[in-house]
């Protein structure tokens, strides 16, 4: 092997499965979620946006539903 080598001509390619694994979205979240997660992330090291994708991925994954009982 060589000690050193030159990719400064080396053209590079975009990821063609890049666009299926990840779509960006907005979403409107209440301030004490985002709080909950970021200081998750700070006890993780995890980004807190990573955080919530594994949450919601292992919700879907485990078909998990949700329950809501509005009160009148």
């Amino acid at each position: 092997m060589r000690k050193e080598y030159d990719f400064s001509k080396i053209k590079g390619h975009k990821n063609p499965y890049a666009k299926k694994l990840k779509k960006q979205v907005t979403l409107r979240m209440e301030v004490d979620i985002i709080d909950y997660f970021k200081k998750m992330s700070a006890d993780t090291g995890i980004p807190y946006q990573n955080l919530i994708n594994f949450y919601l991925r292992e919700c879907a994954q485990s078909g998990k539903k949700i329950s809501i009982k509005w009160v009148a």
